[in-house]
């Protein structure tokens, strides 16, 4: 058995030594370079950009990453740049990783984060990083995780993942931040409904935005809410789901909000969950690209990509089935296993 090399002693290229030197000074540039590095997908820069994260794996960890959800319309980035900016204003340094919805045309993100947060895009203390999910489950793109560890090494004390929101399911998100917040408007929906819903089961926080607009529609679905989330069991056995409501355009609410993310934090640390959560995120994130990594090569072994489109057109015809056409492919590549 081959010894697994120690994390931080692979050492990076020599072209990529001024990015660990930027990221760790803070540079702005140096983290979108790396970032870019990241999500491309030839093979060069994925070995280089794993050498850079094993590399600065030592100066991660030390943020609060917080997940944000919910349909469009509901006011997500209105409310993380209110947030944002109240929380520079605090002495904290923020990254967004906004992710977009994807063009079916040019591939790229078709919303664009960065301009809908224009205030906050001009505060040096942040950075905002919008990126195409492409097509990735949970409305994340593929890369997050690695955006996330570059961010931290970069100094920014608190992550913010902005999801699609677009029905998608959102345990991606769940599975990779601290704290995990959904954002409700009001009038979305009765109690009943909001069990149907199972992303109410993984939020760590309800918050119901625009409530400024009818406020006693927002707390008559706050009430509804907390209603529904009494009849479920919640994702921790330290935590019961706050539901709250507020007004991003008037930057009402924002400081209670931000207190009960303290508490969060406290509370799951006290207990020892807040560790153990980091622990089984990263071994999920291990398995995950392990079933990516052996999709993309069952993709690219000879013999599959030689019979491959012959089988898909008899599966589509309904000359074969897809158990006896799945069998067949991956009985070309068991003996490599």
């Amino acid at each position: 058995m081959r010894p697994v090399p120690e994390l931080g002693q692979a050492g990076v290229d020599a072209q990529d030594t001024p990015l660990v030197d930027g990221l760790l000074g803070g540079n702005r540039r140096a983290l979108a370079k790396s970032i870019t590095l990241a999500e491309s997908t030839l093979p060069d820069h994925q070995r280089r950009s794993q050498k850079l994260l094993e590399a600065l794996l030592p100066h991660t960890g030390r943020s609060m990453r917080i997940g944000i959800s919910g349909v469009p319309g509901v006011g997500k980035s209105t409310f993380i740049e209110a947030l944002g900016v109240y929380l520079i204003e605090a002495g904290h340094r923020i990254a967004v990783l906004a992710v977009d919805p994807s063009s079916s045309v040019h591939g790229g993100s078709i919303l664009g984060d960065k301009t809908r947060m224009e205030l906050l895009s001009q505060r040096t203390e942040a950075f905002i990083r919008p990126s195409p999910a492409s097509g990735s489950l949970g409305g994340v793109a593929e890369h997050t995780r690695e955006a996330l560890l570059l961010c931290e090494a970069a100094g920014y004390d608190i992550i913010i993942v902005e999801t699609v929101g677009v029905g998608q399911s959102e345990t991606a998100v769940a599975g990779m931040t601290d704290v995990f917040v959904l954002l409700q408007l009001p009038n979305a929906g009765d109690e009943m409904q909001g069990i149907k819903k199972g992303i109410i089961e993984l939020a760590d926080l309800v918050v119901f935005n625009k409530a400024d607009i009818d406020p006693t529609a927002a707390q008559l679905a706050a009430a509804q809410m907390r209603s529904a989330l009494s009849m479920l069991h919640p994702a921790s056995p330290n935590w019961q789901p706050p539901v709250l409501t507020l007004s991003a355009t008037r930057k009402d609410g924002l400081e209670n909000f931000w207190q009960i993310i303290e508490k969060f934090r406290v509370a799951l640390t006290a207990s020892g969950e807040f560790d153990a959560r980091r622990r089984h995120q990263a071994l999920a994130w291990m398995w995950q690209q392990i079933d990516s990594g052996l999709r993309s090569h069952f993709r690219q072994h000879p013999s599959v990509k030689s019979e491959l489109r012959e089988l898909s057109a008899a599966v589509d015809a309904g000359t074969t089935t897809p158990t006896a056409a799945a069998r067949h492919l991956l009985a070309l590549v068991s003996r490599y296993f």
